[in-house]
């Protein structure tokens, strides 16, 4: 079974016979209703109140479920889904709506609804539970447990049959037969618990490119060479993976890499995942060729998306890098962005009750709002009067600008206004329609991944407006630092605000040191050590090395879970790998870099065998193998001279500055009046200073080549 797959969501995926591996009696008839109290109505979470209309007597996570279920001696019911889930609508719809399935639910169990991205500790818990149970796992995810949270059978989305059966099969076993069910969730317990036991590895010495090799190889068995990423179906775009790879080619310059990572960021963005009139990405593709959507977007995925291209950008320098990464920030700064300097977490897919229906056009109405214009438009976006989806038509480019334009002899040029001209008057009519449910909700791990984002585009596009953003974000995250140093997940002034989880502090940290990188303001590299403490404080395990996804401070769980694998937003854990690392070097901190490569080293042999869903590790493994060269650029010119350095594409240095006398171990003694002066160190140890910022660069590149020529 492979538990770090994403693409996980399918239908009629748990039957109720598979209930019978707990030899389950028989059911016995329920009828009488319950009255329910509406108590969700007031959450946090958008998707708690999407169902505090509900019939079922719904109850948020916490103590007063847990005591009703212990007083009552009733299983839980815990079902967790999120705002933008298309079968979590679909079941509610179906079930949760229907006040027969409704009176069951009510008069024998518990029932707990749980927003995932709100409260993943409690979604990885019970995910593991239904992974073992069933071999798979999504959303919307339903497990029931003992009274004390101890998971006993789950599984996905049911029918509303199926979902009958088996409350009355479960309910029926629980009530004839507690022991056996005891026993059950007992043996379940331990396994939730032994997936993430992690083998600490003693190996030292340096280490060696071997393992990614072997991981590239394995990897690119599976290389979609047609169609970019990964063969099969569905697709995510797993912006991290791509990532690693971009990284990868660096180094090594691996030209059939270079070709994959190129092919599959130009599928994409020519794809239907990619939306081509207000701009942003859609969660993942249904079908191989990227074409035909899952149409909720995510603020993790578009974050990512807009730093990805951005890298690419600067590896390759293709303007169509470039004309994403702007559409799809103007798409988050107008759409997802809140006044106070945050964004919001996702749109849904649905709108009018119906998937997709805010995105897709007929032949009829398309030709109607762009006249002449849907002359070249139409075969350019494959829109047919029968329909490319369902009738209708998801907009997606059947070639290249450059390839079209060459085929239907027009310059790019007039071809790029006809282009523009044709979205602004589609966004204007799509504007007027019934829009996608918002989840307003703003998470503090995703906003760190927007602040990167904001921030990787502004490094290579240089628009100031993105940097202010960014700023602005990074005051709004630093808003949710309480005193004694805990960071919120959620609002901190919510009816019940959530204190973070090891991805919150991680990712929050990678984004202030990154800050740091653009604004040389050291304040936000103390930040980030700050958080970083605490981490080390509350969520390290000192025997793996590794970390805790909660805290050691937070109310515990039936398991506590640690989060290894990569998947569409990088592992916490490998995060702080790289935070751990970063700040060794600027605060020369020893510990934390040999922290950094323990955490590395117990996870090698998974890297080496399964490099798509450790590539994030990968890149901190990159750091190992070919040094970083930390580049310090001191004098009054300092920002202006470090904005162009970020501008070239090099993930094999550390960059660090000031415009005056400063007190990081980096830049102590570095400091002459008047005089820009650019560093080039290794180990803090420094060659003789560039007083030409091109000299600099220059020599970087050539270091460069030198170092993969090496490998």
């Amino acid at each position: 079974m492979d538990r770090t797959k994403e693409g996980l969501i399918q239908e009629g995926m748990t039957r109720p016979e598979d209930i019978d591996q707990i030899k389950m009696a028989d059911t016995h008839k329920i009828d009488g209703h319950l009255p329910f109290t509406n108590r969700l109505a007031g959450e946090n979470s958008p998707y708690l109140r999407q169902h505090a209309h509900n019939p079922v007597d719904w109850y948020p996570w916490g103590d007063a479920a847990i005591q009703k279920a212990r007083s009552e001696n009733k299983l839980l019911l815990i079902s967790i889904g999120y705002s933008a889930c298309h079968w979590c609508h679909v079941m509610e719809k179906e079930s949760f709506m229907d006040e027969g399935i409704a009176d069951i639910m009510n008069t024998h169990f518990v029932c707990i609804k749980v927003d995932r991205e709100e409260r993943p500790d409690l979604d990885q818990v019970y995910m593991a539970a239904v992974q073992l149970l069933t071999g798979h796992g999504g959303w919307p995810l339903n497990c029931f447990a003992l009274p004390g949270g101890e998971p006993v059978y789950g599984g996905t989305y049911f029918r509303p049959q199926e979902w009958q059966d088996v409350l009355k099969k479960l309910s029926a076993a629980y009530s004839s037969d507690p022991e056996k069910v005891k026993t059950h969730a007992e043996e379940l317990k331990e396994g939730v618990i032994r997936m993430d036991l992690i083998q600490i590895k003693k190996e030292s010495g340096p280490f060696k490119p071997g393992p990614i090799k072997q991981a590239i190889t394995k990897w690119k068995a599976v290389f979609d060479t047609s169609e970019g990423g990964n063969l099969g179906a569905p697709k995510f775009p797993l912006p991290n993976s791509i990532e690693f790879l971009l990284q990868y080619e660096f180094y090594y310059k691996d030209t059939q890499i270079r070709d994959h990572v190129i092919r599959t960021l130009d599928k994409m963005m020519q794809g239907g995942i990619y939306d081509h009139v207000e701009g942003g990405f859609a969660r993942y593709a249904t079908d191989r060729y990227w074409r035909i959507p899952h149409f909720e977007k995510m603020l993790y995925d578009n974050a990512q998306m807009v730093s990805l291209y951005s890298k690419a950008y600067a590896r390759t320098r293709l303007a169509g890098y470039r004309d994403v990464v702007r559409q799809t920030l103007d798409f988050l700064t107008e759409q997802m962005r809140s006044g106070d300097g945050g964004f919001y977490s996702s749109f849904d897919a649905d709108s009018e009750g119906k998937e997709g229906a805010y995105y897709v056009w007929t032949k009829k109405e398309f030709d109607s709002i762009l006249g002449d214009d849907a002359a070249w438009l139409a075969p350019f976006y494959n829109v047919t009067e029968s329909g490319n989806w369902e009738q209708v038509n998801i907009l997606y480019q059947t070639a290249s600008i450059a390839e079209f334009c060459k085929t239907h002899n027009i310059s790019q040029h007039q071809f790029r206004k006809i282009l523009k001209r044709g979205r602004e008057k589609l966004s204007s009519v799509r504007k007027a329609r019934s829009k996608p449910a918002l989840d307003n909700k703003m998470l503090t791990s995703w906003n760190a991944l927007m602040l990167k984002a904001y921030l990787d585009a502004y490094k290579v596009l240089k628009e100031e407006e993105y940097l202010q953003i960014a700023i602005e974000n990074a005051h709004f995250l630093k808003q949710r630092i309480a005193k004694d140093g805990r960071i919120y997940r959620t609002d901190p002034n919510g009816i019940r605000a959530v204190y973070g989880f090891l991805d919150d502090y991680a990712l929050t940290i990678d984004a202030f040191i990154s800050l740091y990188t653009v604004t040389l303001d050291i304040s936000w590299l103390q930040v980030a050590v700050d958080l970083t403490d605490h981490t080390l404080k509350y969520f390290h395990d000192s025997f793996s090395g590794m970390f805790y996804y909660t805290s050691e401070s937070d109310p515990a769980l039936v398991a506590r879970k640690m989060e290894i694998p990569d998947n569409v937003i990088p592992s916490s854990n490998s995060v702080m790998a790289g935070n751990l690392y970063y700040l060794g070097v600027y605060f020369g901190r020893k510990q934390y870099t040999n922290m950094s490569k323990q955490m590395l080293q117990n996870v090698m042999d998974d890297l080496s065998q399964n490099g798509i869903y450790y590539s994030n590790w990968g890149i901190s493994v990159l750091r190992f193998i070919h040094p970083q060269k930390e580049v310090v650029v001191m004098g009054p010119h300092a920002k202006q001279w470090v904005a162009a350095l970020n501008d070239t594409y090099m993930p094999d240095i550390v960059v660090a500055g000031q415009s005056k006398p400063g007190d990081l171990p980096l830049l102590k003694n570095r400091f002459i009046e008047g005089k820009d002066l650019v560093y080039i160190c290794r180990n803090n140890v420094c060659d003789l200073p560039e007083k030409s910022l091109d000299a600099a660069i220059q020599k970087l590149i050539q270091d460069a080549s030198h170092s993969s020529a090496g490998h």
